[in-house]
């Protein structure tokens, strides 16, 4: 029999990834994507539409995660393969559907690292030195992209590390928090206002977990490294939910720090709500968080960049992308030609700084996909699949589909606006693609 790690060969003729991530190591990489940058400056945006009671959006928010992870959970154990949602989607509905969940995950992911970069090259490493954000951008990309052909290994390795310093700065939050709280210097009071001027408590609530549900993304990536898990029936789920669970602990002692130690309308208007914290507590250096926060939003990038280059790897190797993009390196086994060709547009959006007219698509795209995600769940149960897979209880992606188009009532018009015209994009592209497809 071959030993698991070994390399193979699956779907036609291009070659399977290596298999070498443990439960322990695929746990790291989940976190560490969910517990991103974002988490630097959401607790204010949250505040703003929610008030201080900021907690509970936030666990709105984790248990629609939730819903939506048990759907993931299900399709990745049951076929652990790199292409993720474009091959759930391609299996339940065509390759239609298939191109446009694929194509709205690898435009989010090209535009998050893109994104990520720039803001790798802004306020966070001026506190340290001044350099042109144009090089900076080009120089970490480079690197990134380097790092990600290394091996997957090597890459969740540099995560683990990543993960446990950004953990180790929010955990300094939280310590703080609950020393200002123990000294008499907190309001615990606003930990029960919940609503604004503009909004009632429910609405506020449900504003505040559309914000909150964002922090929360990041899991979707996993699955296109499921392939290169030794065990993802048993690991996969595990290390899923687990990272879920401490990273909702996590934002909910954080939220419950911040909005104690800090009011809420100063909480709101800082674009570094933890470092307003940090400098009501004293005793910790403001440079610490300016540290930590580069090592929050390099890791982010090279864990959106590596799912980015397995998503185009597996819609290669489904047919929906040249199949040029299935090339791997002959020892290391990582897709190089898929992390050249992700690495390359996100280069030029950084160069461009036409991110931020993208940034604001971002959830509603994922939301597409998720509803997808969630649909091709219910139409898939009549297959087998993987012996002894994860299997979901039905009431979960039917909750899940629902939740998704329940926060997409809640994305700004001008916002469907843009997105509408990537989601067309693909739409038309996906139906060229299964033409060329069946033609072949």
């Amino acid at each position: 029999m071959r030993p698991l790690d070994a390399p193979s060969r699956s779907g036609g003729d291009a070659p399977a990834l290596r298999r070498v991530l443990s439960t322990r190591l695929l746990y790291f990489f989940i976190l560490g994507d969910v517990l991103g940058a974002g988490v630097y400056v959401l607790i204010g945006q949250v505040a703003a539409v929610s008030g201080g009671a900021v907690w509970v959006p936030l666990v709105t928010a984790l248990v629609l995660a939730l819903l939506t992870a048990s759907s993931y959970a299900e399709l990745a154990t049951k076929y652990p393969r790199a292409g993720g949602a474009a091959h759930y989607a391609g299996r339940a509905f065509g390759p239609g559907a298939g191109f446009v969940a694929g194509f709205c995950m690898l435009t989010a992911g090209i535009v998050s690292v893109a994104a990520l970069a720039r803001g790798f090259a802004g306020d966070y490493l001026s506190a340290f030195v001044s350099l042109p954000v144009a090089l900076v951008a080009v120089l970490f990309l480079v690197i990134l992209a380097l790092v990600n052909a290394r091996g997957i290994k090597e890459s969740m390795a540099a995560n683990a590390v990543a993960t446990v310093v950004e953990v180790g700065g929010l955990a300094v939050v939280v310590v703080l928090g609950a020393w200002m709280m123990l000294r008499g210097d907190a309001d615990t009071g606003r930990l029960l206002q919940l609503g604004t001027p503009e909004k009632g408590a429910a609405a506020a609530v449900l504003a505040g977990s559309v914000l909150a549900f964002y922090s929360f993304v990041g899991f979707e990536t996993s699955v296109n490294v499921a392939e290169e898990t030794r065990d993802p029936r048993r690991s996969y789920p595990r290390a899923l939910f687990a990272a879920l669970a401490t990273a909702g602990l996590v934002y909910v002692l954080v939220g419950l720090a911040a909005s104690a130690t800090v009011p809420t309308a100063r909480l709101t208007e800082s674009s570094g709500p933890l470092l307003e914290v940090v400098r009501a507590a004293g005793g910790v250096p403001p440079l610490l968080f300016s540290a930590v926060a580069l090592v929050a939003v390099a890791n982010g990038a090279l864990l959106t960049g590596i799912m980015s280059s397995r998503l185009a790897y597996g819609m290669a190797r489904d047919g929906l992308l040249p199949k040029a993009l299935t090339r791997v390196l002959p020892r290391r086994r990582t897709p190089w030609a898929a992390i050249a060709a992700t690495t390359l547009p996100a280069l030029l959006l950084a160069l461009t700084g036409s991110v931020a007219t993208l940034a604001a698509t971002l959830v509603l795209l994922l939301l597409v996909v998720f509803l997808l995600v969630n649909l091709a769940v219910l139409v898939l149960r009549k297959e087998p699949g993987c012996e002894g897979h994860f299997r979901a209880p039905t009431v979960l992606p039917a909750l899940g589909a629902a939740s998704c188009v329940l926060l997409a009532t809640q994305v700004e018009a001008a916002v469907w606006a843009r997105g509408s015209v990537i989601l067309g994009a693909a739409v038309i592209l996906g139906l060229v693609a299964t033409r060329l497809r069946r033609s072949s």
